[in-house]
């Protein structure tokens, strides 16, 4: 589509958007490696167990910061896709 769309595939807003992808992914990964393990904890607690809360609120602070950056930058991405800025 980049190239249909008469861009080449080393525009600096493309070679941007790439990274941009590249660290929402860096940051999205363990996100999800922290809502497995968050989820985990919490139906152990259901079932009786001991409950880890400052585990909990670690891994919720983790969990929060790693969100910031992933969203931040996907927001830029759907704003460079739209504007195609030509710097």
């Amino acid at each position: 589509m980049i190239f249909h769309g008469g861009f080449a595939w080393n525009d600096y807003w493309l070679v941007l958007t790439y990274a941009l992808y590249m660290l929402a992914g860096a940051c999205w990964l363990p996100v999800v490696a922290i809502q497995m393990r968050v989820k985990a904890m919490l139906e152990a607690q259901a079932r009786g167990a001991a409950f880890d809360e400052a585990a909990c609120k670690r891994l919720f602070r983790w969990w929060f910061v790693l969100g910031w950056p992933a969203f931040g930058g996907l927001v830029v991405v759907f704003w460079l896709m739209v504007a195609k800025p030509t710097w």
